[in-house]
């Protein structure tokens, strides 16, 4: 696989599963240093045995959501390098299911909390040390759900709306610094976390889960599933010099959504 990333130092927020985990393995492929957070013990455990484990990749235990833990996170961080070439913003939940009117506020409040603060608390202590990068990139993942809404799931969809003005805004501060900024939205990816979508919108509104599998798949223009790699492989090229003129954009992997319900 190509060194595209040789020697860069990437930060990575919910990196011990899911789509974190899957970008940081293609980041370490590709030559990069991997700096990854997680709250699940159990996720970073399993990174003990990794081979380049404390060579070029370190894990750390933290809760994104809380900035004292994230404040900590970096000052581990910077025992190790002086510099960051690029952030990429995972965390993120799904939130409740269900119509606005009967949400309970503080599931809302939660989701918020989680999904768009935790991008504030790890940009704002990132900056200083990705402007010492010759080409730093912060990377946000967002959502279809941030371009299109999604029913049943407002508060994850405000959010993920969040999420983008978030990155349109750091996009026009940060270019002086030749810092890039650019949203990624994943479409209907396969995995645990849409298994617990699928489950919960069958639950509420009493149709087959395979029926609702069915209906997402056919949401996009090419039928397929998204695979947590495909995320990982976007990010990999937005932290690295081919695309150094891109930022400002808000950029969807995700087969062309067609519809969102």
């Amino acid at each position: 696989m190509s060194k595209i990333l040789n020697n860069k130092k990437i930060i990575i927020s919910a990196g011990a599963s899911g789509i974190g985990l899957a970008t940081a393995k293609i980041c370490l492929a590709r030559g990069a240093h991997v700096h990854l957070c997680d709250i699940d013990s159990k996720s970073l455990n399993k990174l003990n045995k990794h081979p380049l484990r404390n060579k070029r990749l370190f894990t750390y235990s933290c809760d994104a959501s809380n900035e004292h833990q994230v404040s900590d996170f970096f000052q581990k961080v910077v025992k190790r390098t002086k510099r960051i070439d690029a952030l990429i913003n995972n965390v993120g939940i799904s939130g409740p299911t269900g119509s606005i009117e009967k949400l309970n506020s503080k599931d809302w409040e939660n989701t918020l909390h989680i999904d768009v603060n935790s991008h504030f608390y790890f940009t704002k202590r990132a900056i200083p040390l990705i402007k010492k990068s010759k080409n730093g990139s912060i990377i946000n993942i967002s959502s279809t759900a941030g371009i299109l809404g999604f029913p049943l799931r407002s508060p994850y969809a405000a959010s993920k709306w969040a999420i983008i003005g978030i990155t349109k805004t750091l996009a026009m501060e940060l270019g002086k610094f030749n810092i890039r900024v650019n949203a990624v939205c994943p479409g209907t990816i396969k995995g645990d976390r849409m298994k617990r979508v699928i489950k919960d919108k069958a639950k509420f509104t009493k149709i087959s889960q395979k029926v609702i599998e069915k209906d997402f798949i056919s949401m996009s223009s090419m039928k397929k599933w998204i695979l947590e790699e495909d995320i990982g492989k976007m990010c990999s090229f937005l932290i690295s010099d081919d695309s150094s003129k891109v930022s400002g954009q808000v950029i969807s992997v995700d087969g062309h959504t067609e519809r969102n319900n």
